[in-house]
């Protein structure tokens, strides 16, 4: 008897063992197979995000010289009339994060910078110039800084950046849904994103 009982407890033993080693590997596999999504959805997710506006504005130009002692001067001006493209992008091919396996994290460390580009379509109408003061490259360059920065304050006081932040979250989402469906927890800041919501606390 002490023999039957001794050995259905080594049986047990052998059973439960293979058991545990079972579902040790299935876990593993499972953790495998997350981690392989979670990085295939990072690598989707790692694309240029890019938010277009146009802006416009009219001014004139005018610039005059002296000569002769104050006597004499000769002006030039234009009318110009400026269409800009203005863009507003991420690339986040360059977000970067860790994926911690054993403990089912996913890490942002560094969310790309937002990149601004302004492209001005500039028209002249209306030149007028002295023969002592024409146009000139220098001219032109002046003018095409003074349209630039111009341009930036309209795009800084307009909603074009909030827009591409929100296409932005908007993409980063993407990981923090795919994280949380698997149980994992997605974390940026050394805080955890419990929510969707929690993008929009973000400074970036």
């Amino acid at each position: 008897m002490k023999r039957f009982l001794l050995g259905a407890a080594v049986v047990l033993l052998i059973v439960f063992g293979v058991r545990y080693c079972e579902n040790q590997q299935n876990e593993r596999e499972q953790l495998a197979q997350n981690s392989q999504l979670i990085q295939e959805q990072i690598k989707n997710v790692g694309k240029l995000v890019v938010t277009e506006g146009n802006f416009s504005q009219v001014w004139s130009y005018k610039d005059s010289k002296k000569f002769y002692l104050d006597v004499f001067s000769a002006r030039k001006k234009a009318l110009i009339v400026v269409n800009a493209k203005v863009t507003v992008s991420y690339d986040l091919s360059e977000l970067e994060t860790e994926i911690d396996q054993e403990n089912k994290r996913v890490i942002i460390k560094s969310i790309p910078k937002e990149e601004l580009n302004i492209y001005p379509d500039i028209q002249y109408y209306d030149v007028t110039q002295d023969y002592l003061n024409q146009f000139e490259a220098s001219d032109y360059n002046t003018i095409k800084k003074k349209v630039t920065a111009s341009i930036k304050k309209k795009v800084e006081a307009s909603s074009i950046k909030s827009n591409a932040q929100n296409r932005l979250i908007s993409e980063l989402s993407k990981i923090y849904i795919l994280t949380n469906s698997m149980g994992w927890t997605l974390e940026y800041n050394d805080m955890p994103v419990n929510s969707q919501n929690d993008f929009n606390d973000i400074k970036l």
